[in-house]
């Protein structure tokens, strides 16, 4: 028995974790088994299409020609003097990215139950897939952003960048941890109650309106004043909000809608790890 006691042990599965746990350290040793899962999804989108990987570009492009023609040029909803496509972009390649992980990670335990109920892995590890393998398809789409961006600084359209660009990197962050955070806790709750995933996948396209993809968000204080805090207060207005003010020098920022956008991502993805944690060791039951 003594000598068992002194054992090194791999991997040690216990009853009992701590809520806010992570697993960090278990998610680093089956690294390789994220990577698989990354490429598994970033390969499945494309494999057995004609155009590949071009539809990372056909998507986003489609979409700003369709905000341009119908909320640009039919609306005629300003956009802070702005070229259209460009400010339609900014605004989609986020919106995009979080939307992605949120429907993704939000039926992480439904999709996955066959191997999540045979195999022994950091649960984590699915849903930071889906954020990683999501955040390839983000940097395809910037990647758009950056040539159309190009393109008009040499058409000398009043775009001028500047140090908020510094930013950009926790802006890519809280809007993954947004999605991750919100995902998880959606996740938790559909491996009982199925109906929230159908509310799930026609409801995020509603919230989109109540961001500002496709209007500045001084159009809303201006033209709606008595529902604008609605788009104002929503944690995702301030992170588009600044992305297109770093790069584009137009728009709005604010420290204080930054800040309270970094709280409430803060604690979304805390309320998140706890109900995940909690919900991964009883969810093939409910599952």
């Amino acid at each position: 028995m003594s000598a068992l006691a002194d054992e090194d042990w791999d991997i040690e599965i216990s009853a009992k974790n701590n809520l806010l746990d992570l697993k960090l350290k278990d998610v680093w040793h089956y690294r390789d088994l994220l990577l698989l899962l990354v490429r598994r999804d970033f390969v499945s989108f494309y494999k057995q299409t004609i155009l590949g990987p071009i539809w990372f570009f056909v998507q986003p492009i489609i979409t700003i020609l369709f905000y341009t023609l119908v909320f640009g040029n039919l609306a005629g909803i300003p956009v802070d003097g702005l070229p259209k496509p460009l400010f339609y972009l900014a605004g989609t390649i986020i919106w995009n990215y979080f939307a992605e992980c949120l429907t993704k990670t939000s039926t992480v335990f439904r999709d996955n139950s066959g191997l999540l109920g045979k195999v022994y892995f950091p649960r984590l590890i699915m849903p930071l897939s889906i954020v990683l393998s999501n955040l390839i398809k983000f940097g395809v789409q910037f990647l758009l952003f950056i040539i159309l961006y190009i393109i008009y600084l040499f058409k000398d359209a009043g775009i001028t960048p500047n140090a908020f660009v510094l930013l950009l990197p926790l802006l890519i962050v809280m809007i993954a941890a947004l999605g991750l955070g919100l995902g998880m806790i959606i996740s938790a709750v559909t491996t009982k109650y199925r109906d929230l995933a159908f509310i799930v996948s026609f409801g995020v396209p509603l919230l989109m309106y109540t961001t500002t993809v496709i209007f500045p968000l001084s159009v809303a204080e201006a033209k709606y004043p008595a529902y604008s805090w609605l788009v104002k207060f929503n944690p995702i207005t301030a992170i588009i909000e600044t992305f297109r003010y770093s790069l584009l020098g137009k728009g709005s920022f604010s420290w204080d809608l930054m800040g309270y956008s970094l709280i409430i991502t803060v604690i979304i993805l805390i309320t998140g790890t706890i109900i995940f944690n909690k919900v991964e060791k009883t969810f093939v039951d409910t599952v």
